[in-house]
C-alpha cells in the first residue's frame, strides 16, 4: 500500500531537521522538507510512501538522494524516521492502534 498524505507533506514545514547528518546539516527549519528514504518502493520520478519519511533540511536532503555526493550513513536515517514517526503519532497524524495517544 503506497501512502499519500498532504498532512504529512504539510507536517515537515518549519520543523527542526530529524537527520541531523554530521557536518551537512545546515540546521535552518525554513528549507525543511519531507524527506522519502530509499526503500526499495521508489525509483526515477516516483517517490516511496508518505511513512516512510523524515523531516530534511535542504543540504540533508541533497545528501540523502544522492545530489550531494557524500557518504550517508543509514542509521541516521532509521533514527530520523523513527523521530519523524514520532512526532506525527503525538499529533495525531499516525495511529497505531493499540497505542494511547
Amino acid at each position: 500500500m503506497r501512502v499519500v498524505s498532504q498532512k504529512l507533506r504539510d507536517s515537515a514545514r518549519d520543523q527542526e531537521c530529524t537527520l541531523r547528518f554530521y557536518g551537512i546539516c545546515n540546521r535552518n527549519p525554513e528549507t525543511t522538507v519531507l524527506a522519502h528514504v530509499p526503500c526499495g518502493q521508489k525509483g526515477m520520478g516516483m517517490k516511496g510512501p508518505d511513512q516512510m519519511s523524515c523531516f530534511a533540511c535542504s543540504d540533508c536532503h541533497d545528501a540523502l538522494d544522492g545530489r550531494k555526493r557524500v557518504e550517508v550513513d543509514f542509521r541516521d536515517v532509521i533514527r530520523a524516521v523513527a523521530e519523524t514517526q514520532a512526532f506525527w503519532i503525538s499529533k495525531g497524524l499516525m495511529k497505531v492502534q493499540g497505542v494511547a495517544a
